[in-house]
């Protein structure tokens, strides 16, 4: 399976590059507006794209710490842990004309699936992208559930791998600007 490359997100305002298995999840459920939601082919892997009001009372780390915690609370984790938190290279970035400043973030939360009693603990890496021009903090998330054993990868079945840490960045630099009205009038 190949990357998705340019695939439209928000009505074709932005595009991005998605790695192989990746399943629009608003094709099988309602997504919020302000998200875009991908989930893997075969494991409960998911990736994010929120376009979020900016949250200028933070700043730096403690705006992706922000972020992390705040999408911890919404989810109704019972913990939430930082393990690091960096700065991202903006040279690297589609984006970087109008990114300030951005951070990618690691770390766990423990929660548990709609509709299921027992909570795992969830690698979670999010990556903050700033546009104060626009108003808007973009926060992309990659969750990554603990594996599942009944999944298989090998060749005879033809799945996609699981997505890597690799595979987000490539979703994290692709992420491109196409049609600024997106954000309302400036």
């Amino acid at each position: 399976m190949e990357l998705t490359r340019d695939y439209p997100l928000f009505g074709g305002a932005f595009s991005i590059v998605l790695p192989p298995g990746a399943i629009d999840v608003s094709d099988l459920r309602p997504v919020p507006d302000n998200q875009e939601v991908f989930c893997h082919q075969v494991t409960d892997q998911s990736l994010i794209l929120e376009l979020l009001e900016l949250q200028a009372h933070v700043r730096g780390e403690a705006a992706a710490r922000y972020h992390f915690e705040d999408v911890g609370s919404v989810q109704g984790a019972r913990t939430v842990q930082v393990e690091s938190v960096q700065p991202l290279c903006l040279e690297n970035l589609a984006l970087r004309s109008c990114c300030q400043e951005a951070w990618v973030l690691s770390g766990k939360q423990q929660v548990a699936k709609e509709n299921q009693q027992v909570a795992k603990d969830v690698t979670v890496y999010q990556a903050l992208l700033r546009l104060p021009l626009y108003q808007t903090d973009l926060l992309l998330t990659f969750n990554q559930p603990p594996p599942d054993n009944r999944s298989s990868f090998g060749p005879e079945n033809q799945s996609p791998p699981p997505w890597s840490l690799g595979d987000f960045e490539q979703l994290v630099t692709s992420l491109t600007l196409h049609d600024p009205n997106i954000f309302g009038p400036q």
